[in-house]
C-alpha cells in the first residue's frame, strides 16, 4: 500500500502527525484502529449474510461483479465456450505483435550509429551564398 514512500516520507508524516495532533496523538490512532476494525467486521458480516442468503461461499473478494460471476453463474465449460471464439483472435493478435516487435528490433538494430557503421547518407551542408561576390 505505502511501497512508493521512502523513510524520509514517513518520517516527515509521522513528525507531521506529531505537530498536528500533538498530545492526543495515541487517542487518534487508537481511534483509526478501531474504526479499521470495526469496518473489517461490517465487511465481514455483510458477506456473511448473502452468502446465507444465497446459499453459496462467498469471500469478500468474490463481490465484485466479474468474480462473483465467474465464481457462481459461470461454469468451466460455459467459460470455456465464452473464451474459445476470442482466443483464436488473441493468439493471432500475438502474433502479429510479435513479429511487429522482431522487425523493428531489427530496423533498431540496423539503423543504430553507436554500433560503429557509417551513417547512410550524411546531410547536405546549407549553401553559403555571398552578395558581395558579385
Amino acid at each position: 500500500m505505502f511501497d512508493n514512500l521512502g523513510a524520509f516520507e514517513v518520517g516527515a508524516l509521522l513528525l507531521l502527525a506529531l505537530l498536528i495532533f500533538g498530545d492526543r496523538l495515541p487517542a487518534v490512532i487508537s481511534d483509526g484502529l478501531r474504526m479499521v476494525r470495526n469496518l473489517r467486521n461490517m465487511a465481514r458480516n455483510a458477506t456473511t449474510d448473502l452468502s446465507r442468503e444465497l446459499g453459496t461461499d462467498i469471500q469478500l473478494e468474490d463481490l465484485h461483479p466479474k468474480a462473483f460471476i465467474r465464481k457462481h453463474l459461470l461454469s468451466e465449460e460455459d467459460e470455456q465456450a465464452i473464451r474459445k471464439p476470442l482466443q483464436g483472435i488473441y493468439d493471432d493478435l500475438r502474433t502479429d505483435v510479435t513479429g511487429v516487435h522482431k522487425d523493428l528490433k531489427d530496423v533498431a538494430a540496423a539503423a543504430d550509429l553507436r554500433s560503429g557503421a557509417a551513417p547512410a547518407a550524411t546531410p547536405p551542408r546549407p549553401r553559403s551564398y555571398d552578395l558581395d561576390a558579385t
